[in-house]
């Protein structure tokens, strides 16, 4: 994640992003590259090119709010995509060599669940508890294993989503939005899904946005297509954990694939 200068890599790749004709600069002239020169963003942004050139290079990370918010309006940002920037500007938090275990009280919820798969992740994605009809829907819901990877390097799970695009998109954006690119075994696993052609061309794009309450689809090897609705809890007091819970409509026939899981 380029994680020893993940704002400055992160600016040069959305300053690319953003066509001279949004700006109302001229287009004439042979120009180096697709999107803003710095110069045209340090002027848009109202700050000094040698300083953007010192955010660029990693010499200033920790710019000021305003100067945060100038950059986003800048560069067109969107909501979840300015706040990772203010994330990836601000100071390193505590170092965490060891992740907290999933409550007791949490693994209770998630088995008092009847027919509805629920599982744990962390904001790395890795899976860290599941319920039975979890593991039923999908081998890549098992604890242990870590959701980007099954996407992008497991053929069955491409398999598995009739949308794998917009499933493949939606994860990448997600785990930049959501993981911590100071992290050793993030880097660890973002090196690794990087030798995959379609991920590397997502995560280039430098696209955040968290998991949302969302409906996705699947095609399952035994009860066939689904449609369930995706919603995504917090676990209270463990930030790093979050559930994520499928649902289908009442009465739909979804409902009735799901009871057929186990």
């Amino acid at each position: 994640m380029a994680a020893d200068n993940a704002l400055g890599e992160f600016l040069k790749a959305r300053r690319g992003r953003v066509p001279p004709s949004h700006a109302d600069l001229p287009a004439h002239g042979r120009r180096r590259v697709a999107g803003l020169r710095r110069e045209e963003l340090a002027r848009l942004a109202g700050i000094s090119e040698p300083y953007l050139t010192r955010l660029e290079q990693g010499v200033d990370r920790h710019p000021s709010p305003q100067v945060l918010g100038a950059l986003a309006r800048a560069l067109e940002l969107d909501a979840d995509t300015s706040a990772h920037l203010f994330a990836l500007a601000a100071p390193a938090g505590p170092d965490r060599t060891a992740e907290p275990e999933v409550a007791s009280e949490v693994h209770q919820l998630l088995d008092a669940w009847t027919g509805t798969p629920a599982y744990v992740r962390n904001r790395r994605f890795d899976v860290l508890a599941a319920n039975k009809w979890a593991r039923a829907l999908a081998p890549m819901y098992e604890p242990g294993h870590n959701l980007a990877r099954d996407v992008f390097l497991d053929p069955g799970t491409r398999r598995l989503f009739p949308d794998w695009p917009e499933i493949a998109a939606q994860t990448a954006a997600a785990l930049r939005a959501e993981a911590d690119p100071r992290d050793p075994r993030t880097a660890r696993l973002v090196a690794e899904l990087l030798a995959d052609g379609d991920f590397r061309a997502l995560w280039e794009r430098y696209d955040a946005r968290p998991s949302r309450d969302e409906l996705k689809r699947f095609t399952h090897p035994v009860v066939g297509e689904l449609a369930l609705r995706r919603q995504a809890l917090t676990v209270g007091g463990a930030e790093q954990q979050v559930i994520i819970v499928y649902q289908a409509v009442p009465g739909s026939p979804s409902e009735s694939a799901l009871a057929r899981l186990l």
